[in-house]
């Protein structure tokens, strides 16, 4: 196909397309004269990808480019390629130094070793969780972490999931493309289901007449 007809069929703007093949993001297409390509499936399919980790997995363009490169990669174990994307995910490196943040940081690190995970030190994941539990700890919410064990079990039961969906893809490349859709796309999935729940529970808790206000309308 053109550039022009894998627009239409992706939504992706043509100046867009070029962008991303000349950042690397999307391979070129196959020359057909020295002012056209053609385009096949698999461009298509790896420009949705770049949308979704886009537009659904709030990844930057760089950050995109730094895993396509890892999921590109023949010789990268797919464990190497979730790492890549998860190292994709979290907050910026804004550590405080004070008491709140090293309390938060020794919990992290008791959670990590009792549980027994393993993990690497450019994983962001744990640094960024004492972040968020140091903050709390600021707003009086320091109890938060009463709770901690119960997310991780459910942590470890969407963990489990993600990695049986990747489990079920026969193709290797099919493989390489779930692990990387699995953590982040993943990700924003969870974060939604989450809040769907959260008001289901704040329901059933706290508002008893929500029911039968929501069945009279």
């Amino acid at each position: 196909m053109r550039i022009g007809e894998l627009s239409r069929r992706t939504g992706v703007p043509v100046p867009t397309i070029k962008y991303y093949v000349r950042e690397g993001l999307l391979p070129p297409g196959e020359l057909t004269s020295p002012n056209q390509a053609a385009y096949g499936e698999a461009h298509e399919r790896r420009l949705r990808l770049i949308r979704a980790l886009l537009d659904v997995g709030g990844m930057k363009v760089a950050e995109i480019a730094e895993v396509l490169a890892a999921l590109d990669d023949p010789e990268r174990p797919l464990h190497k390629v979730l790492g890549a994307a998860a190292d994709r995910l979290g907050g910026e490196d804004v550590e405080q130094d004070d008491a709140e943040s090293a309390t938060a940081r020794a919990v992290v690190d008791d959670l990590v070793s009792r549980r027994g995970w393993r993990t690497h030190e450019s994983n962001r994941a744990a640094t960024d969780l004492a972040e968020v539990l140091a903050a709390m700890s600021r707003l009086g919410h320091g109890a938060f972490v009463e709770v901690l064990d119960d997310y991780a079990d459910a942590a470890e039961r969407v963990a489990r999931a993600d990695l049986g969906y990747v489990a079920r893809r026969v193709a290797v490349e099919d493989m390489v493309e779930a692990v990387v859709v699995g953590t982040v796309l993943g990700e924003a999935a969870f974060s939604a289901l989450r809040r769907l729940a959260h008001v289901d529970a704040s329901a059933k808790r706290y508002g008893a007449d929500w029911p039968e206000e929501r069945t009279a309308d």
